[in-house]
């Protein structure tokens, strides 16, 4: 058996030759990708949001509160005839819208009705006195004479007692006794009559004391309605409706004219039941006690009032004082109601700039509250709910809650979360993301305008 034969290997070490080249490259090319560094990255730039900030001010914060309200006088007189009669002088003044004077004569009506019953009781009280005189003349005269009969009768009874010894010794006859004992009875029966006089005169001087009383009371109540026959001003007012005439019959009861009391305005303008209470710092909140009356409520809230009559761009500012509050709360606004007094509105004229506060005009009411210290303000717009937003030292937007003890128009008072001098967004950051980069630019007019109007230098007289 013959043995197999081994192939002989080719000879193609010449094509593997050929391939060394294209491997170095291929090598060269691996390393060189291996060693390079590649691209310089750069890092893009963060673009910040552009917002308006303040920094928190911290201020004396002056509360107030404003109402609307009319002018109304605090007096009204509406002149009311007493009694009867023509008026037979009537002023000059009695005109509607004169001032006029305390005391000055507005209205006369004729007297002569009532001056004469006037004298016509003086004249029965004259009377009713002489009876009284002659009363007392005849009290004296009756004890006199009944003094003087009885010692007739003790006369009469010792001769009579003489005529009976006699008889009894047989010197007279029965008759003549008799007839003295008939003149004894008719001696007392003439004494009791005159006591009897007597004791009438009492039930007569009291029935001339009536009299008298009775006559002195009618007398004052005809002089009381002379006097009301003469119609003057009882205080300095400015007068309204008028409705007489001289000559006019005037009936009692009727309306002859109204006035209106010069001495005060009341205006009545409706508040809010939270701006009063704003008005109210929390301490004397807390000394409210249960009876107060409306003297020391005043005290309590310490009130600066100013009244304001707004015409186009004309103001006309009045200074006031906080009277009292009303007895029941708006049905439809749940407003309470604040009356504030205007003193002496004609006196606080200045031509072209304040004129009378008159009834009828419509009015703004300021209450300004004592300043509360170190208060923390804010615009209300920049508080978002429960919270604010902050610009912090590295220029990026952080969240922070916030308490509000009250807001006042525009402005927010801060009760916790801000000490003040932290910088506060006032835009609207949409969206709000926390930790985001913020382009701020200082408001300052807003800052400006925040203080002026918390500590009120634009409302200052």
């Amino acid at each position: 058996m013959q043995s197999p034969q081994i192939p002989k290997p080719r000879k193609n070490w010449k094509r593997w030759l050929a391939l060394v080249p294209v491997a170095i490259a291929a090598l060269i090319v691996v390393l060189l990708m291996r060693t390079r560094s590649g691209p310089l990255e750069k890092p893009a730039d963060e673009i910040g949001i552009p917002l308006r900030v303040i920094t928190v001010p911290v201020v004396n914060l002056i509360p107030r509160a404003s109402g609307h309200g009319l002018a109304e006088p605090a007096q009204v007189w509406q002149a009311v005839a007493q009694v009867k009669g023509s008026a037979v002088f009537v002023s000059h003044l009695l005109d509607a819208g004169m001032l006029v004077q305390k005391g000055t004569l507005l209205v006369k009506i004729d007297p002569s009705d009532y001056e004469l019953a006037v004298a016509r009781l003086e004249a029965a009280i004259g009377e009713a006195e002489a009876r009284l005189a002659e009363l007392d003349a005849e009290e004296l005269h009756l004890a006199a004479s009944v003094k003087i009969e009885k010692a007739s009768l003790t006369l009469a009874e010792a001769s009579l007692n003489r005529k009976r010894n006699a008889q009894a010794s047989g010197a007279i006859t029965p008759d003549e006794v008799d007839r003295e004992a008939r003149t004894v009875l008719q001696q007392q029966q003439s004494i009791q009559q005159l006591e009897n006089t007597l004791g009438l005169l009492p039930s007569r001087r009291k029935a001339l004391v009536a009299a008298l009383a009775s006559h002195a009371a009618n007398l004052q109540q005809a002089k009381l309605n002379l006097s009301r026959t003469v119609v003057e001003a009882p205080f300095e007012c400015r007068l309204a409706a008028v409705n007489i005439e001289q000559g006019q019959f005037v009936s009692a009861g009727q309306t002859m004219f109204e006035a209106h009391g010069a001495a005060a305005v009341e205006v009545e303008a409706k508040f809010r039941p939270e701006q009063l209470r704003n008005l109210l710092s929390d301490e004397k909140r807390q000394s409210l006690e249960a009876g107060l009356t409306m003297e020391t409520l005043r005290d309590v809230f310490d009130l600066k009032v100013t009244v304001r009559v707004h015409s186009g761009d004309w103001v006309a500012v009045w200074p006031a004082r906080f009277d009292r509050i009303r007895e029941i709360v708006d049905p439809r606004t749940r407003a309470i109601n604040v009356i504030a007094l205007v003193d002496d509105p004609y006196k606080k004229v200045v031509p072209g700039i304040r004129p009378a506060l008159m009834r009828g005009m419509y009015c703004e009411m300021e209450l300004i509250a004592p300043a509360r210290p170190d208060s923390v303000v804010l615009p209300r717009s920049a508080v978002h709910g429960d919270h604010v937003y902050l610009m912090d030292a590295d220029g990026r937007l952080r969240e922070r809650k916030v308490r509000i003890a009250f807001t006042q128009g525009e402005i927010a008072s801060i009760a916790s979360g801000l000490t003040g001098g932290e910088s506060v967004i006032v835009s609207d950051p949409t969206p709000a993301i926390e930790g985001m980069k913020v382009d701020a630019t200082p408001d300052a007019a807003l800052q400006h305008a925040l203080v002026a109007d918390a500590q009120n230098e634009a409302g200052a007289e």
